[in-house]
């Protein structure tokens, strides 16, 4: 189970397996109400500012996760090149344009530095798109994801891409991660999923930050998406609810080395539903898909 199984929605990847990058598009449906927040201190995005409380657009054509730091931004481009060639976007007086916000996760070090997502790489996954269960591992954009670098090379181990899904009162609510952390990564429970210390305990050793030049190396993107009616005050707690996810899996989280976003987007197909019960199954389908991310590699 997995975002694909919110009706409308489609998926697609473009991997490079040797390079260990690669970009993910999330295609909606339309009409569709999109929100993002952004809580880690080192974002790399674009479109974001469109998604914010009082904005005149309310509808995304896509949303596209990418390796690649900021340098990955131009697979956006690809897929606004998909989107208009399908006559999808915001109408103007000029013709569709294609709304395609976008976030980044640094994976420069892992693989080939030199070879990001370019906008022919996101057309790939734009076109690569389609209803089919969703994967957990070292796909699409997870394909360089790693996580609990703050404990030093040693400590570092991979990651990728998980799903979550979990459904309430009659509406469902589907969760896709790229877990690409700082910090180490817990179940719910407290147990370590990387071998790190205890939920909120110091490591054993002293923690081996990142220096100057490795600043980006970080980020944990996450897309919702509901089929339950919500306006974009209510995407805003929605998204609190994802953030609060990544908190209770992740320490350190939200950190100066992290861009941590997500984006929350709602397709209102199956009808209202009570807010803090949809705030609940957000963070259990968020939860589930960062465990998932990081259990898939092993």
């Amino acid at each position: 189970m997995s975002l694909t199984s919110i009706a409308g929605v489609r998926v697609g990847h473009w991997t490079h397996d040797v390079a260990q990058t690669g970009c993910t598009v999330v295609i909606p449906p339309t009409p569709n109400v999109a929100y993002a927040e952004v809580r880690g201190a080192a974002p790399g995005s674009r479109e974001l500012s469109l998604l914010g409380a009082g904005m005149s657009v309310q509808q995304v054509s896509a949303i596209v996760l990418t390796g690649g730091s900021a340098f990955g931004l131009a697979a956006a481009d690809g897929v606004m090149a998909g989107c208009e060639d399908d006559g999808v976007g915001h109408p103007t007086p000029g013709g569709v344009v294609p709304i395609v916000p976008a976030a980044v996760i640094y994976d420069l070090m892992v693989g080939d530095g030199s070879i990001r997502p370019i906008a022919a790489n996101g057309r790939a996954a734009y076109e690569d798109a389609s209803d089919r269960p969703v994967l957990s591992g070292p796909f699409g954009a997870g394909a360089g994801a790693t996580v609990a670098k703050w404990r030093g090379p040693d400590a570092t181990r991979p990651s990728g891409i998980g799903s979550g899904l979990m459904a309430t009162g009659g509406v469902q609510v589907a969760a896709l991660s790229v877990v690409n952390a700082l910090g180490d990564v817990y179940r719910l429970d407290g147990t370590p999923l990387t071998d790190g210390p205890g939920m909120g305990r110091e490591p054993t050793n002293p923690p081996m930050l990142p220096g100057p030049d490795g600043i980006l190396t970080n980020t944990t993107l996450v897309c919702v998406i509901t089929d339950a009616v919500a306006d974009r005050t209510v995407l805003s707690r929605l998204a609190i609810r994802a953030h609060d996810a990544m908190g209770a899996m992740i320490a350190p989280v939200h950190t100066r080395f992290d861009g941590d976003t997500v984006f929350v987007i709602s397709t209102g197909q199956a009808g209202p539903a009570q807010e803090e019960l949809l705030g609940e199954a957000v963070f259990l389908a968020v939860a589930d898909s960062i465990s998932a991310a990081v259990e898939s590699r092993g």
